[in-house]
């Protein structure tokens, strides 16, 4: 890994990680590594930092330089799912209840989306 920042576990066992550099990397319950979601889905981040699972097993990744959320499904493009209203969104969690709560170190609080 190249300055990992934020971690997240993943449903399978394993675990999702932001790096500084500039990328998100899956990996399996063994510890290997099984993608890089910028090869995978050839999505060019600015400065990856929160990382969350949802329900679904989709990889949710807060941009905290685009101050954007954008969720990379198994199958299918990325979808961009908060464009506006983050100033430096950081760590992020998935509810079982269909909810994204993103830490907005810019603005001192917690924003919740559903």
């Amino acid at each position: 890994l190249q300055g990992p920042r934020y971690v997240s576990p993943a449903p399978n066992g394993g675990f999702v990680v932001s790096e500084e550099c500039g990328d998100v990397k899956v990996f399996m319950s063994s510890h290997k590594l099984l993608c890089s979601l910028s090869s995978k889905y050839g999505h060019r981040f600015g400065n990856p930092a929160g990382v969350c699972v949802d329900v679904d097993g989709s990889i949710l990744v807060a941009d905290e330089q685009r101050r954007t959320v954008h969720l990379f499904p198994e199958h299918g493009a990325p979808i961009c799912l908060v464009s506006s209203g983050l100033r430096r969104p950081a760590g992020m969690a998935c509810s079982s209840f269909g909810h994204l709560f993103v830490a907005d170190a810019g603005d001192n609080c917690v924003k919740v989306f559903k």
